[in-house]
């Protein structure tokens, strides 16, 4: 259907370049079909055999039915993985930056999981791919305010309700790139349950790159989101993230080398490539981030989720491995966090 969209040959042209560069095999939507054979079509033909694109306002509706349910569904899974019962939760923090609704995704996490009517929440809103990392902040200071604090992290972004059929590089780029999911971890400063494996919070940073507010933006249009994603962003990442994180780390006693792993968000295969090579990190250092991007692509907030899954349960798993996650977004901002795999004891996500 992409290719679809009104422009000449050579827009179609590199429309399909993209496609092909992306390194992305698949990705998942909400709206199951996007060529307007399902019962309720998301985008509809004209009369001219052009494409209809819906107002943000139908857009945000169909986000209003649709992520309820997910928010739901992932936050009882990962609290059926963790252990932890519903009534052992405490907190509920809840991400996304592709809809709006009220009462939000926190109030039907609490209702659709039976947690108590008491259970403190927040929504972190409208971020972008980085929210997971601000969203772990509030998690770890509740932690660190109530010993017995268990909190329940969910991210549901369903990207592809905003895309946009136009001829112009950035709405082709995002169109290309991003696909729906979603993502929830438990946080909590108690040990976790029954020896089961977890990543210990170490730190969490951020930093904003300079002179680049506004090479990666995020901004409501009549016809949905708008996303501003320059083409340069990769080369301002590579130019910028060593320095970055390099004195992130020395605050920590550390430096690149004595990190294990490497949890990076797939934004794009050039984000990645550009990240391992400023950072010196060998070919096969971001297998984990290239694999998500191939099987899913950007799922904006949720991907990290992903990602730091797949790293705590792949074998082998030693205990005691550093684990640095970064992610970029609007700002241009990079969050980081630094992880520690661990079996039992400690605090934990």
């Amino acid at each position: 259907m992409l290719e679809a969209v009104p422009g000449d040959e050579r827009s179609r042209r590199l429309l399909r370049r993209m496609y092909a560069q992306s390194d992305i095999g698949f990705r998942h939507s909400v709206l199951g079909d996007l060529d307007g054979a399902v019962a309720e079509p998301f985008f509809t033909r004209s009369a001219d055999g052009g494409w209809r694109t819906p107002s943000t306002g139908q857009r945000n509706a169909r986000f209003t039915r649709a992520a309820p349910a997910l928010f739901v569904d992932v936050a009882r899974d990962a609290l059926a993985r963790s252990g932890w019962a519903p009534a052992d939760v405490t907190h509920v923090v809840t991400v996304s930056c592709t809809g709006f609704f009220n009462p939000g995704p926190d109030f039907h996490v609490v209702r659709g999981l039976g947690l108590s009517g008491k259970t403190q929440r927040v929504h972190v809103g409208f971020m972008g791919c980085y929210a997971l990392f601000p969203a772990l902040k509030v998690a770890e200071a509740f932690c660190r305010a109530d010993a017995r604090a268990v909190v329940l992290v969910a991210c549901v972004e369903l990207c592809s309700l905003h895309i946009q059929l136009k001829a112009e590089h950035d709405a082709m780029l995002g169109g290309c790139l991003f696909g729906d999911g979603a993502g929830a971890m438990v946080v909590s400063a108690r040990p976790p349950r029954d020896d089961r494996a977890a990543l210990t919070i170490q730190s969490l940073g951020s930093v904003l790159l300079p002179d680049s507010a506004g090479a990666m933006a995020w901004s409501i249009g009549d016809d949905g989101f708008d996303i501003a994603l320059s083409s340069y962003v990769p080369d301002l990442i590579q130019a910028h993230i060593r320095p970055a994180v390099e004195e992130w780390l020395a605050a920590q006693a550390l430096s690149l080398p004595a990190v294990a792993r490497w949890a990076i968000h797939p934004g794009g295969r050039a984000i990645l490539d550009k990240t391992a090579t400023a950072l010196g990190l060998a070919s096969d250092a971001l297998a984990v981030s290239r694999e998500v991007l191939r099987e899913v692509g950007n799922l904006s907030s949720a991907t990290l989720c992903f990602v730091l899954e797949r790293m705590l349960h792949e074998a082998p798993a030693p205990a005691g491995e550093t684990i640095c996650a970064l992610a970029f977004g609007p700002g241009l901002t990079v969050e980081m966090g630094l992880f520690e795999r661990c079996v039992c004891g400690g605090s934990s996500s």
